[in-house]
């Protein structure tokens, strides 16, 4: 019996997983399809041709794609950094240390993650006008520093960790900072790397906030690139060199999220059980 079942569960996230990623493998077909077959009344959801390779060409030699993808390369790789680094300090200090308020901020924190993001648009855009940041880097990265929910999962796992084991180590001489420096962050590599990845995936996929923090080409990421290739300076390269952008900037994310998957996994639940 159960072993009908396991095959029964099998089976439906066969079928999930094909249903979800049909659209994908359906935009990487139409990035090789020519405009004519693409907009022909007939449905083709394989390319007569896996040859055609114009729509790339158009991507690569006739849009600045590359320096689009660095932007948001930039934008990804150091506000992940940065927000790992301010999680697990913050996370370090609701987990180790007795102070007045701490269950109140903690309690903040806890609430900005019901927060919709959409709802700060406004005012983050004119703070960060005031500060001189647009079209700056900064200015894209710095509301990606904080996120309330890294926060969270980062406390729930530092709490698997003894306070007594922090006061042995202070005994043997080691303060606050070396403990943190030393101890606690290596050992909790899994959370970590489930921060960062987690944090890049999303900011790398960001679209709304680089299209308003920016106005010059030499700033776009790659997310606002793509909606570019549709009236480029007058010139409309069609639905699938679109598509061929979108496949070309998908790459990197879902290297990342494939490479590190199981630690992302391992690392979520560890903080959902732990505390």
């Amino acid at each position: 019996m159960n072993k009908r079942k396991n095959l029964f569960y099998q089976i439906i996230c066969i079928v999930t997983g094909i249903v979800l990623i049909l659209p994908i493998i359906y935009a990487i077909n139409i990035s090789f399809m020519p405009q004519d077959e693409i907009l022909t009344t007939k449905l083709h959801f394989f390319p007569s041709k896996l040859a055609y390779l114009e729509n790339y060409k158009i991507v690569f030699m006739h849009t600045r794609i590359l320096r689009f993808m660095w932007n948001s390369l930039v934008m990804a790789g150091i506000s992940s950094i940065v927000r790992v680094i301010i999680a697990s300090l913050a996370a370090f200090s609701f987990s180790f240390f007795e102070y007045r308020g701490k269950k109140l901020l903690f309690a903040l924190v806890v609430g900005s993650m019901i927060i919709p993001a959409d709802v700060l648009v406004v005012q983050n855009y004119f703070t960060t006008a005031e500060l001189g940041l647009i079209n700056t880097y900064l200015g894209m990265m710095v509301v990606f520093f904080i996120s309330g929910i890294n926060i969270f999962v980062m406390r729930q796992n530092f709490l698997s960790y003894s306070v007594s084991l922090k006061e042995a180590s202070q005994v043997d001489g080691c303060t606050n900072f070396k403990f943190y420096r030393k101890i606690l962050m290596p050992s909790n590599i899994p959370v970590i790397t489930t921060v960062f990845i987690s944090s890049f995936v999303g900011t790398w996929n960001t679209y709304l906030w680089p299209l308003l923090v920016t106005n010059t080409d030499a700033m776009r990421t790659a997310q606002v690139a793509v909606t570019m290739l549709n009236n480029n300076e007058g010139s409309n390269y069609g639905v699938g060199a679109v598509m061929a952008a979108a496949v070309v900037i998908l790459v990197p994310s879902v290297a990342v999220f494939l490479l590190f998957q199981r630690k992302i996994v391992g690392g979520v639940m560890a903080g959902a059980v732990k505390g």
